[in-house]
Formats: structure tokens, sequence, C-alpha cells
């Protein structure tokens, strides 16, 4: 008995899949629940485990390819025999053998003059008549991915601009028009509009007024071309370079274009502040053996998000969003923490984090940071964050500033935290110093706001007064 490996729906914002990896090849014996194949979506890499046990007899969809949620993409012979089914298509064939014997009879001479004329003009007539289904059928499923698989906010900004969303050549999945496709164009046809009055105003001279609203109007059906940064352009090497060039992988591609799209969407601002670590480091040190006993390790972090937590209360719009000309408070303060990989970089999501104690925080921590390098991240482990931390200062970084993670309007970078000498009291003293990086978004955020919200973080971390 055979079952169907299918696409996995990986959360319910996404409709499509890439088969990154298979991990196990035809004919391979397979285990219920054993990583099968590797995925990446929007969302989250993972590795996908086999629904049942038995022997990988096909493989439907290559490495590289995206497909569809709930596209079949193997078959597992639950049996556990090993792949025939080839065997029985080689012999198939045999029949036709038998038709030249039947023809042996003296009717091939008579249907040989006859039968090539209506079987020349018949088959082109069918087979010109057979393809066209097939290309409307892909049209169409490729005109649903870029209309009914845009996101809701791509549709809405084609909503409020009045662009047809079929008329823009999508740079993301299968076609799919994206945030950054939509905004290019919308710029595009901005900056075609300008010419036009000058245009019209030397072809009629007399009626600039009706044609100058037309004119921007007239290329909007035209494609917007591709998103510039996405375009390859001039070799930025010359012949005879020693070079390697290397594709980049699917995370790698969407990190690029998120981080572009955030430049554009946010007006970024970066501030700075130090902060004296030194009495949450000697809590830290009394309270590790106690958390290491329960298994978990005790790093920096948890003391800063429940910092993070205090300042969020204190100043609400840092766990905000923008809609529009509106600003967004969110009741829920849900924390990103980047993660760094091997391979690109994600933010798993602690969900309720003020809910948490400094326990529960670290566990949390450990957790997701571990499960996101086995690729064991679930999609909505990975959304619905309203604030986010990175920590470049686990490789040493003095400081940096991050790009906002949208739709977010706030994301902290916390430097390297080691003992360094400052003056205290007019004194040198040795204190474990730690930079904090607030990177904004100053549609919303003031100056005032972030650094006093960063003084609140310092505060609470400099006093080391936590509240669980």
């Amino acid at each position: 008995m055979s079952e169907e490996v299918k696409m996995p729906q990986m959360g319910e914002s996404i409709a499509e899949g890439t088969i990154v990896k298979w991990l196990k090849h035809v004919g391979d014996s397979v285990k219920r629940d054993e990583p099968l194949f590797e995925i990446s979506t929007d969302k989250v890499d993972a590795e996908i485990p086999a629904p049942t046990s038995g022997v990988l007899s096909e493989i439907k969809v290559q490495e590289g390819e995206t497909v569809p949620v709930n596209t079949v993409v193997a078959v597992i012979n639950g049996d556990g025999s090993k792949p025939a089914a080839p065997q029985p298509a080689k012999e198939a064939p045999a029949p036709p053998k038998e038709e030249p014997a039947q023809a042996k009879p003296e009717p091939p001479p008579p249907p040989t003059p006859v039968a090539p004329p209506p079987v020349a003009t018949a088959p082109p007539v069918a087979k010109t008549a057979a393809p066209a289904p097939p290309p409307t059928s892909g049209s169409t499923a490729k005109e649903e991915l870029r209309q009914t698989r845009s996101s809701p906010v791509v549709r809405k900004i084609a909503e409020e601009q009045g662009v047809d969303i079929s008329q823009i050549e999508g740079t993301g999945i299968s076609g799919r028009v994206t945030k950054q496709d939509i905004l290019a164009f919308v710029e595009n046809r901005k900056g075609e509009a300008r010419p036009a009055p000058a245009a019209a105003s030397t072809a009629a001279p007399g009626q600039p007024g009706p044609a100058q609203p037309e004119a921007p109007r007239a290329p909007q059906p035209l494609r917007a071309p591709a998103a510039p940064q996405t375009e390859a352009g001039p070799a930025p090497f010359a012949e005879g370079d020693r070079v390697e060039i290397e594709p980049m992988s699917i995370m790698r591609r969407r990190i690029a274009e998120r981080m572009v799209e955030s430049r554009h969407i946010s007006a970024h601002v970066t501030s700075f502040m130090e902060v004296d670590f030194n009495k949450t480091a000697k809590l830290r040190d009394s309270l590790k053996g106690d958390f290491e006993r329960d298994g978990v390790k005790l790093t920096f972090m948890p003391f800063i998000i429940k910092a993070v937590i205090e300042g969020i209360r204190k100043w609400p719009v840092v766990n905000a969003s923008v809609w529009g000309d509106q600003i967004v408070y969110k009741k829920d303060i849900n924390i990103g923490v980047a993660v760094a990989l091997d391979w690109g970089l994600i933010v798993p999501v602690i969900r309720g984090a003020d809910e948490k104690s400094l326990l529960g925080l670290a566990r949390a921590v450990n957790d997701l940071g571990e499960r996101a390098r086995k690729k064991q991240l679930k999609p909505d482990e990975v959304q619905g964050g309203t604030f986010t931390i990175t920590n470049p200062g686990v490789f040493g970084g003095w400081a940096g500033t991050p790009i906002i993670n949208q739709p977010q309007v706030a994301i902290l970078g916390v430097g390297v935290i080691k003992k360094r000498p400052v003056v205290i009291d007019d004194a040198i003293a040795i204190r474990q110093m730690g930079v904090f990086g607030l990177s904004f978004d100053h549609r919303i955020i003031d100056g005032a706001v972030a650094d006093q919200f960063l003084a609140t973080i310092r505060d609470v971390i400099e006093a080391a007064e936590y509240t669980s």
C-alpha cells in the first residue's frame, strides 16, 4: 500500500513551499517521523518528517522547485517493497508488437494511400487543439498566485493606488507580486507621469490642462521593471579575474528583499546608550547554579528581555506599528530574538513574554534558539512579533545599527558585554559594560522617546531590579 507525501500547510498565510533538499533517495527505506526533505517558505525553513514507514518509491518534485501546499511531492510504499513500478511500464509496450503481426494481412496496402491524407490532416488539428488548454490553465494558475496569493498588504496598496496586480511582473515565488514589486511599480508610474506634462505641453500647447491628468494613466498597463536591486547589471569583475559566483539561497534572497523593503518603508534612526551590567552580572552568577539544575543555561538575554518589557510598558509606542496614517498599539508583548544560522538569520518569537518569569524566558530563549539551528521551528513561532532584539555582541561586536523587522517600529541591538574601565565618582573602576543601539521608525517615534525608552532599560539593568 502506498501513501502520498504532500507539501505541508506551514501556516495559514503560506500558500507554497520550495523543496531545498531531499534527505532520502528513491529506493531508500524511511521510518515514520524520520526527516524526509527540507523546505523553505516565506516564514521558516524546516525539515519535514515522513508520514509513514516504508520505501521511498517516487520523488515527484525536485530540489529547487516551488509548488503550492498539498501538492504531492513523493510516494512511499508502505509495504516496504522496493519500487518495481518502472518494470511493468517497460513491458507495456509489448502489445504494440502484436499489432504489426495482425497487420500482416493484405489490408495494409489499401489503407496506406487513403489513410495518410486524413491522418496528416486530423492529427495536426488534434495536436493544435490539445496544447491550447494547458497554457490557459497554466496562466490561470499563475494569475491566481499573483492575485489571490498576494499578501493582504499588496492587495490593499493595489486598491488604494488603482493598480491592476496582473499588470505587474512579480519577483516572488511562482511570479507572486511582493510588496516591494508593487511599491516599485507605483514609484515608476509616478516617474513616468512627470515628463508627461512637458511632452503634452510641447505637443499640444493649447490643451495642457486636460491632457496632463490623462497622461499618467496611459502607462499604467505597462509592466514595472523588476526591483532595481535584484537586477544583476554590469558584471562587477573583469574578464580573467579570479572569482567564484554562487547563487543566493532562498533564505538569503528573502532576507535581502525584507531588508531593502524595510529601509524603503521606515525612516530609520539609531540611538546608542551605554549600560552598566555590573549588578546584573552578579545576580546572574548567583542564579546560574539553580538554572543549570533545571537544565537551563542562563545568559544575559532573559534580563535584557525583562528590561525591554519594562521599557515597553512605559513607552508603548515602541511596541506599535503603522497602518496608513494611524498608529496601532499592540497590547501583547511578543519579543523576537534573532538567531544567527550558518545559512542566514531567523527571528523566533517569544509570545506573551511579559507573562514569563526569568526562568521561563531563559527556557524559551534556549529552546527556540536550539530548534532554529535544527530547522525544527514552526511557522507560527517566527511571526507575530511586536519588538525584536538582536545580539551582535555575541560575536564581539561593540554596537550595531540593526534594520527594523517590519511591521514593527523598533529593534534593539545588544553590543558585547565585557569588563571595561569607566569613571565612577571621579575614580576609575572596572565594570561589566555594554552598548545598546536602538533603531526606530522616526515616523512615529521621536528621538526623545527613543532615548527615554533606552534610559528605562538601562535603569532596570543597572539596578538589577526585575519583577520576577
